[in-house]
């Protein structure tokens, strides 16, 4: 089975105190972007499907994707 090149993007999860935090990572390690989720089953579940558009996607269409170029 091959390795599958990433677009430099990683996914984090981190349990809060009042729910789950999944954030986006750029290929430079700065925070991109976050979703707070309710509980690990919707945080798990959001962050796998990040994970495979990291696969899947390029950079440019992932920052596109995810809105990260969009002022908050």
């Amino acid at each position: 089975m091959s390795e599958q090149a990433s677009n430099g993007f990683t996914v984090r999860l981190r349990r809060e105190h009042d729910g789950w935090e999944v954030g986006i990572i750029d290929p430079a390690g700065a925070l991109a972007g976050t979703r707070f989720c309710s509980d690990e089953t919707e945080a798990r579940t959001y962050a796998s499907t990040v994970q495979q558009h990291i696969f899947w996607l390029s950079p440019d269409r992932f920052r596109e994707y995810y809105r990260l170029d969009e002022p908050a």
